[in-house]
């Protein structure tokens, strides 16, 4: 079985690279840079250079694959949505020149309504471009990734954690390593066909106070949350050196979702996955603090 997977650095792909090679899978990843490849992992994959948003480059990279594991790059320009949409052509490109078999995408909570959430209208437009295609493929809805803690690892040094959601709106948490595991079981499988939508909710749904106290107890430091309204948020985004575009990009995943948004997934077994918050932060923030 050949499996190509994107982002084999990131979050998520780094584990979908590992899980494969020990179910016995020689995965072929898309990388811009394979020197970023972990020593022990480097030898043991076929790596090829390939910026993503390259449709000719994508194409010629994923020839002859039977699976496709896709994340969409995360984007620091301007206008992440056009970034999104090169990426999305690149993706349609291959699958429909290659005739992939099956391909598994990362997508988020909240692309379902296609529009209004910020960089996550970038997703859904790729989930609509494969769905337009006719392919054979499984739209993970992720929830709120715990690695995002990481990108505040000051605020949660600080004891302080400002954001612009709801303080009593619960959102679904999860760990990456947990998505991963979905996406290999869906990459590995041979039973399925179609369109599927598969939500990765995570154990729990969590407000952020609730995110504090167990952040707190797993790390030994106290930790509350404060909420700021936008125009705050976007100043310190801006003061961390992001674009505008960008800012309303990342601004928009909270605003387009809070007041009220349900999931089109419910919490189901099908859509809960196992590692605790707790776990997560003893094992892998705690050390960082």
């Amino acid at each position: 079985m050949r499996i190509a997977v994107t982002t084999p650095t990131g979050n998520v792909g780094r584990h979908v690279v590992a899980m494969l090679l020990r179910a016995g899978v020689r995965p072929r990843v898309l990388v811009r840079d394979p020197g970023r490849l972990a020593p022990h992992v480097r030898h043991e994959v076929d790596a090829v250079a390939v910026d993503q948003r390259d449709t000719e480059a994508v194409v010629a990279a994923t020839a002859g694959v039977d699976a496709l594991f896709w994340v969409d790059p995360p984007s620091v320009g301007e206008d992440p949505l056009a970034d999104y949409e090169l990426a999305t052509a690149s993706l349609v490109s291959a699958v429909k020149t290659n005739g992939v078999e099956r391909t598994v995408f990362q997508s988020s909570v909240g692309a379902e309504k296609r529009h209004g959430a910020g960089e996550i209208d970038g997703l859904a437009g790729t989930e609509l471009a494969l769905d337009t295609l006719g392919a054979t493929v499984t739209h993970l809805r992720c929830g709120y990734f715990y690695t995002n803690l990481e990108l505040q690892l000051d605020a949660v040094r600080n004891g302080v954690i400002p954001v612009i959601w709801p303080l009593d709106q619960p959102l679904p948490w999860v760990a990456p390593r947990d998505i991963a595991e979905v996406a290999v079981t869906r990459l590995l499988s041979t039973t399925w066909s179609g369109r599927c939508v598969r939500a990765v909710h995570g154990p729990a749904d969590l407000t952020w106070p609730q995110v504090a106290a167990i952040v707190s107890a797993a790390t030994g430091r106290p930790l509350r949350v404060e909420r700021v309204d936008d125009d705050a948020m976007r100043n310190q985004l801006r003061a961390s050196g992001m674009t505008d575009g960008l800012v309303e990009a990342v601004i928009g995943m909270s605003t387009g979702l809070r007041d009220g948004f349900v999931p089109e997934q419910p919490r189901t077994p099908h859509t809960t996955t196992p590692t605790t918050l707790a776990a997560w932060a003893y094992d892998v923030l705690r050390p960082q603090l």
